[in-house]
């Protein structure tokens, strides 16, 4: 039995199609990249960590999908968006997207978020989720994962 927001993250994937993909939750912490790589047993690039951010000005809400490995670099996503961004706070976050921080999934969320993919995470052939606690997961592959959020896939890393 899922805990409720992971049972949201489920139900989000069949909602959106992806019957074939599965919620795990695990005993180990996947709240960070490295916890997550850890506890799943995959390389840290493979991770898909959801971060939100928000605009300086307009305080909207924007999801940038790392590849675990990755620094974002928040200059060049200001200039994809057209406005400065900064990092958002944790009650932020869960008010733009329902879940808290250590377990903001792609999809699911409370409202519509500007979401970014990072370039990288193309390069492996399966990647893994946040799936909505900082217990759950969830594999895919990078193309379900750009299916799935309808997400513009740009170079993030910072160099």
């Amino acid at each position: 039995m899922l805990k409720s927001s992971a049972r949201k993250v489920q139900d989000a994937l069949d909602a959106l199609g992806f019957h074939n993909i599965t919620v795990l939750e695990l005993p180990a912490s996947t709240r960070s990249a490295v916890e997550a790589a850890q506890a799943i047993g995959c390389q840290v690039g493979q991770i898909a960590k959801s971060l939100v951010f928000k605009t300086k000005t307009s305080q909207r809400p924007v999801l940038v999908i790392a590849s675990g490995a990755n620094r974002v670099d928040l200059r060049q996503v200001g200039e994809l968006i057209g406005e400065k961004i900064t990092k958002a706070d944790a009650d932020f976050v869960r008010q733009q997207t329902g879940f808290a921080i250590g377990g903001v999934p792609p999809v699911g969320h409370s409202r519509r978020l500007d979401i970014f993919v990072d370039a990288d995470l193309l390069n492996y052939d399966q990647i893994w989720a946040a799936a909505g606690t900082p217990h759950a997961v969830f594999q895919l592959t990078p193309d379900d994962l750009v299916a799935m959020t309808g997400g513009q896939v740009t170079e993030l890393k910072q160099i």
